[in-house]
């Protein structure tokens, strides 16, 4: 049965993100949570571009394409988290239909971009390990900036699609979404008029921007790990798995919890478990990123030092 004839059609102007619940004791607990994540983000991203870019040392391809990650979760979880923080400050969990479309295109864009960011870093990572000798010609400034321009670009005209269809959808009915963000499935599911259109293209679309970038990722490491396991000494072995340790913890992060979000089928799964797997990939994935690749790389540890060293003189 169509839509359209089983729901009311008065065309609503917002929506209500349900959030975590409205237990009055726990938005001042999760509120103040999120917002020293939040700050967290900022400043540690912040912080790693700043080194990358007063560091000539740092001024390589794998700190360049580091860097513009940084930047672009600063804009991920600047995406999504203060709204959820205004929203458990002043108990509004309202918001527009108009703004809900725009969290979601917005959401779209840094998610896409980050996913071809770090398959380039991947390419990086092989072109490094596998070919080093051809490295600084495959890997020049000229490139790596046409790798960053590249993702997003892609990612806004691909996602621009999308939103084109998503503007012309009417809702009514039920005015509640069961998350803490706009997100795709959703809001969809708020629709009146029929979605099969856009669904097809958002899983076209999908498949472009995260499935086929997951497929050369992968590629990549098989190529850098098959090159590994044939240099004969284990401490040559040991250091160039190091190069590439970190960035391998934060793909596994980031694609196990985006698989268990939108893959793993959610009939049976509680909807509370669901928006925490979203946590991760939205709040703790950015705050997490340059932690890991600070931690585990001497280069960024020995350079934060020295910039300490130099305000501390």
């Amino acid at each position: 049965m169509e839509k359209t004839e089983v729901r009311n059609q008065t065309p609503i102007a917002e929506f209500i993100l349900l959030g975590f619940g409205s237990d009055p004791e726990l938005q001042p607990l999760l509120f103040l949570l999120f917002l020293l994540i939040y700050i967290a983000t900022v400043a540690g991203n912040i912080l790693f571009v700043v080194l990358v870019v007063t560091n000539q040392h740092l001024h390589i391809p794998m700190y360049f394409l580091l860097g513009n990650l940084s930047c672009l979760e600063i804009c991920y979880t600047s995406a999504i988290l203060p709204r959820l923080l205004a929203s458990l400050l002043t108990g509004d969990r309202t918001i527009s239909v108009k703004g809900c479309i725009a969290q979601l295109y917005s959401f779209g864009i840094l998610s896409n971009t980050e996913n071809l960011l770090l398959t380039a870093m991947s390419y990086d990572r092989y072109l490094a390990i596998c070919n080093p000798l051809r490295y600084a010609t495959l890997m020049s400034g000229r490139v790596c900036w046409q790798l960053v321009a590249g993702s997003w670009i892609s990612s806004f005209l691909l996602c621009t699609i999308v939103n084109v269809f998503f503007f012309q959808l009417t809702f009514c009915d039920s005015k509640e979404i069961d998350h803490f963000f706009c997100d795709f499935s959703p809001v969809i599911k708020l629709s009146c008029v029929n979605t099969q259109t856009l669904e097809l293209l958002t899983f076209i679309i999908s498949v472009i921007g995260t499935f086929v970038p997951f497929l050369l990722t992968l590629t990549s490491y098989i190529c850098i790990i098959t090159t590994i396991l044939r240099i004969p000494s284990s401490i040559g072995r040991q250091k160039a798995f190091s190069t590439c340790s970190s960035h391998l913890i934060v793909l596994a992060l980031l694609y196990v919890t985006v698989l268990t979000v939108y893959v793993v089928p959610t009939a049976n799964v509680p909807k509370v478990l669901h928006k925490i797997f979203s946590i991760f990939y939205t709040v703790l994935t950015p705050i997490i990123n340059p932690v890991i690749y600070s931690l585990r790389n001497k280069e960024v540890n020995e350079s934060l030092r020295k910039s300490i060293l130099k305000l501390g003189a």
